[in-house]
């Protein structure tokens, strides 16, 4: 691919797909910005016009999935409504959708260790995500007595966790790994298991 230098049309988001294909095949610390400009088929110098080093590069793909990401789960939410647990269990499964059709972008939002925090537009974006699946907890819950009810943002983050597991271990073709159920299956069992023990779900009998 000739050298383009200066003149890409969209360098930066050019940029920003090239880390993700990057990112897939070799990890969030397996490439240099120099094949990140190969790839996107420009000069290593004109990276520096737009990121600083290879983690400006991916946490701009962190920012962008995470947009994607919480925009999905807004969607899984609305969707289920007006069922609480309709949408509180649709955010999960939304959860291992976008781990599985954008793994370049979730590898860059939860394991390159780059912080939420590192620019504010990360963070904030970062939140909103947060906070639709606080929303969702936060509905399903109202009816447990105040004292006996979960923090929203507990209830959320044990499920975020449970999802997390599920992808980790099960969703991501890791090696030597293999689930005896589908991974949909395992998340909503554990769900299940979780809201049966607060109460919000009838046991089984």
């Amino acid at each position: 691919m000739p050298k383009r230098g200066y003149h890409h049309g969209n360098l930066r988001q050019a940029l920003v797909e090239a880390a993700l294909s990057l990112i897939e095949a070799k990890g969030p610390t397996g490439f240099t910005l120099s094949e990140a400009a190969k790839t996107a088929g420009v000069t290593p110098a004109a990276v520096y016009r737009h990121f600083e080093g290879r983690e400006d590069l991916i946490a701009e793909a962190a920012r962008q999935g995470y947009e994607i990401f919480a925009d999905l789960m807004q969607y899984a939410f609305d969707k289920g409504q007006p069922s609480a647990l309709a949408s509180f269990e649709a955010t999960g499964r939304a959860y291992l959708a976008f781990a599985r059709k954008y793994p370049g972008h979730y590898i860059a939002m939860f394991e390159s260790g780059i912080s939420v925090n590192r620019t504010p537009e990360l963070a904030a974006v970062a939140a909103r995500a947060r906070g639709v699946m606080e929303q969702a907890a936060a509905e399903l819950s109202k009816h447990i007595p105040p004292e006996k009810r979960p923090p929203a943002s507990m209830f959320s983050a044990h499920v975020w966790a449970m999802s997390h597991g599920v992808v980790e271990l099960y969703a991501r073709n890791s090696p030597g790994t293999q689930s005896p159920f589908a991974p949909e299956d395992l998340l909503e069992s554990g769900i299940g298991v979780y809201l049966r023990g607060l109460g919000l779900i009838t046991p089984d009998s």
